[in-house]
């Protein structure tokens, strides 16, 4: 196995595990992080993400993931998320597909791809269905997010 195979691997296997510390040991200091919520992430605020999501699962979240491939500049896999989404309680199975850039035996890029109106369908249910394709929802959604994000970082590491 590729050792950047084998790093991807590490990475889902951490979160699985719930273990957030070993998840961001698999990013660059400099990592760019992009998926349809959290935009343009960088650095410690990917790690920090990641933490959060963690913590906020409460042990309630199943992680899988297959087709791991990688060689010395890319790689990707496929994952899923099961969890209950915090706000509402509705179950959620979010299927992802991630493409990842290495540098320095780490993952520099990580781009994550799902459709924003397949979670918000499950997440929000009514409305994710009937609005969540809308800018005005998904907007919200990432607005809230990032909020939520920011105030995470600033109790937990002092503005980084």
């Amino acid at each position: 196995m590729h050792t950047n195979q084998q790093l991807i691997h590490s990475f889902y296997t951490a979160f699985k595990d719930g273990d957030a510390t070993a998840m961001g040991n698999c990013y660059h200091p400099e990592v760019k992080f992009y998926d349809p919520v959290f935009e343009d992430l960088q650095g410690k605020e990917v790690t920090m993400m990641w933490k959060m999501l963690v913590e906020r699962s409460k042990g309630n979240l199943t992680i899988n993931f297959n087709n791991v491939v990688g060689d010395d500049k890319s790689g990707s896999a496929s994952w899923e998320a099961l969890y209950a989404f915090s706000k509402t309680g509705r179950m959620v199975h979010n299927k992802i597909e991630a493409s990842f850039e290495f540098a320095d035996g780490r993952i520099l890029k990580h781009t994550d791809t799902f459709s924003l109106w397949r979670w918000s369908s499950m997440a929000l249910g009514m409305t994710g269905i009937l609005l969540g394709f809308t800018p005005l929802v998904k907007n919200k959604i990432r607005r809230q997010s990032q909020q939520l994000l920011k105030k995470y970082i600033d109790e937990h590491s002092n503005g980084f």
